[in-house]
Parts: structure tokens; sequence; C-alpha cells
């Protein structure tokens, strides 16, 4: 039985598989790994962050009489050997990552499961067929930073004591332990380099791509028909007696739970559990946090504000909304939120203008959804002293001028969300009053106002007549000739009339400062801009600075980020705009839905099976770039179909 799916197919479709506090497993479909990012077991030694690649890969070979069959594959510098996914006949994501290996002789599942709050990979096999077979394993280990690469070297030398079926390992002297248990089996040492594993997708993104790793040795067993057997690997030795079964049931009842939930909406079901991979708890608060994207990202103020609005708060989650929300309000700093959390231990970063911004919007939301005045309350004083910070002036020159303008920015920082920023090189600086922060702004001051009056709170500040200074200004200022909307005013008071996708929330946020046929009209120029199946354009292809193509090394990439390319987060945005402009209509939705089919079929059938990529290529958007599964990217179809039930996208 040859696989119906050529070589190629199989290493551009990724699969993902995470444990609630940062670490994962991951790799293509055919087990060959193409990212840096890729291993069997990538552990969060500081959770949410500080991932290290502990357990590279798995070499499997079955043995029939005579005749050996290695079901791994592997890219190295010149070959491709061995040729194992020539025997997988199917993957399944769902519920359960599983592999179907066979031949006319034999039949074999292989089952990938993560301990949950642990960083413990389980991988279980199966003997499926009517023949016993002889099964080697062999894993591959290493021990290095997540964003690097391991060559062969004197340092390392995975010193190891035996444990009870299984391994301690210390890779390098110092090195913390790795520990690897086999239900059953024996183990022979056999120790050996592999070198030269070639990662393509690196290469892609112009980054070094050559790595090696270690066997130590494998493990035997003569698997009968209808057995199992199981290997565990971990960086906690109280895991490594975790039965699949008990993994297993807690995977199908998760499942089961949101099969109920989501009225036997496929599609539905399968993007909450997608987004159920972002939520994470973070070591340093003991509470919710959300990451922003896999492989490489940590957890963003912006992306988790924007996030948590399809995640938590639309799917009815109030204890999780609250818990995020309580460790982003314990870094409220000078009336700002963290741009990020980095992953080694470094100062908290602050360099953000918009993420605060959402804050507002999140809570506007969650009263909406929840109607819990106490929880509002207890944070109003901390809202009110954003606002205070803002008006009177905070970091990077973030304050309000005479206009009523928010507005900040210095040389050499990024502070929206179009943050690409390369050595001291800042992108799309946008220094002054960019389109979607006054937008922001406003709707941060109508929903202060409104809360206000919600829970009885009586602030210090006169936010009415900063409310009427933006009404008096916003148009003439950024609604040029042409009916859409300028993307900033610089500081002297110029307009960037830049034609960008941030316009379109001064039609999707709650309150808006322009009029229905304005709204209307500024859809219908997006919609001609720069709408495309998977998103919306960054900016629209006319434009000189307009770069079709996301590619090539961190320069190439970075100056392309937010210059032309496809954003699936923005679609929301769009389809909400575009909806409050048709009167919500069925003919609307009916169109919604339409919509959203292309980004269901990617999330099925490309790239990151059962995920959404960050972004796609600005001229011809076809495959995912970027991060392989994007919090924001998931959350806003999942916020779409819980607001508005009856878009259809069967």
């Amino acid at each position: 039985m040859e696989n119906a799916q050529p070589l190629d197919t199989l290493l551009n479709q990724e699969f993902l598989v995470t444990n609630g506090i940062g670490g994962y497993a991951s790799s293509s479909v055919s087990f060959a790994n193409t990212r840096r990012y890729h291993g069997l077991l990538v552990a969060a030694a500081n959770p949410p962050t500080q991932r290290n690649v502990l357990v590279h890969k798995m070499e499997e070979r079955i043995r029939i009489g005579d005749e050996y069959n290695d079901l791994s594959t592997n890219i190295f510098e010149t070959i491709v050997h061995p040729h194992g996914y020539q025997y997988l006949m199917d993957f399944e994501r769902s519920p359960i990552a599983t592999w179907t290996y066979g031949t006319d002789d034999w039949m074999m599942t292989k089952e990938l499961m993560m301990v949950n709050d642990s960083n413990t990979t389980i991988v279980v096999y199966k003997n499926t067929g009517t023949t016993d077979i002889e099964l080697e394993l062999h894993p591959l280990f290493t021990y290095r930073d997540y964003h690097s690469l391991l060559r062969k070297n004197d340092r390392y030398d995975f010193y190891y004591a035996p444990l009870e079926n299984g391994l301690k390992i210390h890779p390098y002297p110092d090195c913390p332990a790795i520990y690897c248990t086999y239900s059953k089996g024996e183990f022979t040492e056999d120790r050996s380099w592999y070198k030269n594993f070639q990662y393509n997708r690196a290469a892609y993104r112009g980054l070094d791509s050559v790595e090696d790793s270690y066997r130590i040795g494998f493990v035997f067993h003569k698997l009968k028909a209808g057995s199992t057997i199981h290997i565990v690997f971990s960086d906690d030795d109280s895991k490594l007696k975790t039965k699949p079964a008990t993994v297993r049931k807690q995977i199908m009842k998760n499942y089961e739970d949101k099969d109920a939930t989501t009225d036997n909406n496929e599609f539905l079901r399968d993007l909450l559990i997608s987004g159920d991979q972002f939520l994470v708890t973070r070591a340093s608060t003991k509470s919710k946090s959300i990451i922003a994207g896999y492989h490489w990202f940590t957890d963003w103020g912006r992306d988790t504000m924007i996030a948590m609005r399809g995640l938590t708060i639309s799917t009815g989650r109030k204890k999780d909304s609250e818990s995020i929300l309580k460790t982003f309000f314990k870094y409220l700093d000078q009336g700002m939120l963290p741009n990020r959390f980095p992953d080694h231990g470094e100062e908290v970063e602050y360099n953000t203008i918009d993420a605060t911004l959402w804050l507002f919007i999140v809570m506007y939301e969650y009263y909406q959804k929840f109607e819990d005045k106490k929880f509002i309350k207890k944070y109003m004083k901390d809202l009110e002293s954003v606002i205070k910070f803002h008006l009177e002036g905070t970091r990077y020159n973030i304050h309000v001028n005479e206009m009523g303008f928010l507005q900040g920015g210095e040389d050499g920082y990024q502070l929206t969300w179009m943050d690409a920023k390369v050595n001291d090189y800042v992108v799309t600086p946008r220094i002054g009053s960019p389109v979607e922060i006054i937008v922001l702004w406003y709707n941060a001051l109508k929903i202060f106002a409104s809360l206000s009056d919600k829970v009885d709170y009586k602030a210090s500040i006169d936010i009415k007549t900063q409310i009427k200074l933006i009404k008096k200004n916003f148009k003439n200022a950024f609604l040029n000739d042409e009916g859409y909307l300028n993307d900033y005013i610089d500081l002297e008071g110029n307009p960037n009339k830049d034609f960008r996708s941030n316009q379109i929330y001064a039609v999707s946020l709650p309150f808006s400062l322009l009029s229905k046929k304005e709204e209307k009209k500024i859809v219908e120029q997006v919609k001609k801009n720069l709408l495309t199946k998977y998103g919306l354009r960054t900016l629209n292809q006319e434009h000189d600075a307009f770069v079709g193509i996301y590619q090539g090394d961190q320069w190439s990439r970075d100056t392309a980020y937010h210059q032309g390319t496809v954003w699936p987060f923005i679609m929301g945005e769009y389809i909400e705009a575009f909806l409050k402009v048709n009167e919500y209509s069925k003919k609307a939705k009916q169109k919604a839905g339409k919509l959203l089919k292309p980004l269901k079929k990617h999330f099925y059938q490309k790239d990151c099976l059962h995920g959404i990529s960050e972004i796609f290529d600005g001229k011809e958007p076809g495959e995912g770039r970027g991060c392989i599964n994007q919090a924001w990217s998931v959350a806003t179809i999942i916020k779409l179909c819980m607001d508005h039930p009856d878009i259809d996208i069967s």
C-alpha cells in the first residue's frame, strides 16, 4: 500500500501538540523535521518561556523476518533517507495525533500525546495488523535553545544513568536531566551522531539550516498483533509512570465537551480545540496567559488582548478571562501594558501604544458577556490611571495633543502592531497619531464612561470633553477626499495617505466616529484594495513600497512584514465591519460564510493541520508564512462564529 501523498505535500503539512505551559511537540506530518523549532519534546523551562528542544525525533524500524521497513524520513544535505513516508497511509490530527503505517504484510498506528501542564511527551505504538512484528525505536536527543542549532561537539557526551525500563540522560555536564522510559522491550546502547539534517523551512527564512543530533541507543521489542508499547520523554521524573490511557481520556473528554457545546459544528469544535493550545499558565504570576503563536512567540500584550476576545470571552470562559486580565493588570506600569514577556527573563518590554487600549475593548466585551460588575469595579481605578497617564504623558512621548488625538513615538522604536524592526531600522514607524490608535483611544474613553455608569464609579477626569474634542477633529484630519482614512498624522500635522488595513477598525469597533455612509464607503474600498481569500493586505498593491512575497533573511522578511503581507486576523474585523454596514442581513451573513471558507480549507488541509498561519504573501496568498499557528488568526474566526452563530461555514 503506497501513500497517496507525495513527500513535498507531507513536508509542507505540519502538526502541533501542546502542553498548556508553552511546551510542545511538532514536526512535518512525515516526521522529517523541517524547522529548528521542530522536536518530539520542546520543553518550557520557565513556563511559558525559555523553551529548549530536548528530544529531536524518533527513528523507527519494523522488521518482519529478514526485511526491515524504516518508518522515518529525514532530509539531509544531499539525500532523503530513509523513505518511511512511503508507508504512511493516513494521518489524523483530531482528537489525537495519529499516524497509520502499513503494507500488505503489516500495519501499525502511532499516537502522540502530551501531558497537560508538564513537559512530557508520550508516543504509543500499536500493532493493528495480523502479523507479529519486531520494532526498533531509536530516539535522537539534543539539548539546546529552540532558536539555535546543535552541531557535533566534545561538550555533549550524553552521559546516562539506567532506570527501570529507562534512562536518565545528561547531555552535557551540569545539564538538567532528560528522562526516557519505555513500557516494554530491551535497551541496547549504540552511540552515534546523526549529522547534517537539513531544515528547508529554516533555509527559506534565511536562517542556518543544518543540525546534528545524538543517538545513545535503541529499544527493541517483539510487538505481537493487537499489542502496544509506549515511550515517555520528560524533564520531570514524577511523570514517567503516566499511563497513556489517562492522557487519552482527558483529551477525549475535552473533545466531547467541545463537540457538545458547539451543537455538532465540526469546524467550530476544532477551532476551539486549536484555540486551547494558546492558553498557557505563566509561572511568574501563577495565572493564565496567551501564547501569541507557535513556534517562536511568547505571550505578547497586544496579541493577548486581541486574541482573548475570541478565545475566552466570546466562548464564555469567565475564569480564564479573569486570570489573563489579572496577569496583565499586575504588570500595568505608567499606564501601559507590556508589549511582551521576553523568553529568557529579561526586563518586561513596554514598547507598545495599542496593547493598553485594547484592554478597554476587552473589559467592555467582558462586561457584555458576563455582566460582572464586581470584577469591573475592581479595576476601574487602574483603567482611570491609564487614561490619566495618556492624557499627561507616558513612555515614548505618548500623550494627547491639542486636537484630542493620542500620539506617540520616538526614533528607533515601533509602537503599533506594525512593529517590524531590523536592528535599528523601524520599517513602519508611524510616529504621530496612527488611525487605529485614535479609534482605539476614542473607544477607550467611551468605554470608560460607559463602565463608570454601569458600576457607579466616580472618575476624577473630564472624559466628555476629550470625547467631544476627538469627534470635532477626527474627520477633518483623517477622512480624505477619496473617502478613505489616512493612515496616520505626523507630528507636524501632515497626513500620511497610505492605504492600509488599519482603517477598518474605525468601522468594526463598538463606537464609531463616522456616519453610516462613510463607513460603507470605507468597507467597499478596503474590499477593493486589500481583501484576499485569507485576510487583508497591510498595504495596497499599487503602492511603491508594496512587497508581494515574504521570504529570505530577517531584513527581507521584516521589511515585507507590513508592506502588503496578508494577515488573517484582520479578516474578522473586516467581516464584522461588512456585517455592520449591511445591517447584519441574512445575505451579508451568507457572504461572510463564503469569505471564511478558504481559511477553513487552509485549517484542515494546509500548513499546520488544525491551525491557521500568522501571515500569507501579499501578491498571491497561498502557502502560510510566519508562525504555523497564530492565536489571533484562530481567535478571530472563533469570535465571528460565537457572536454570529447563523454564519454558515459548512
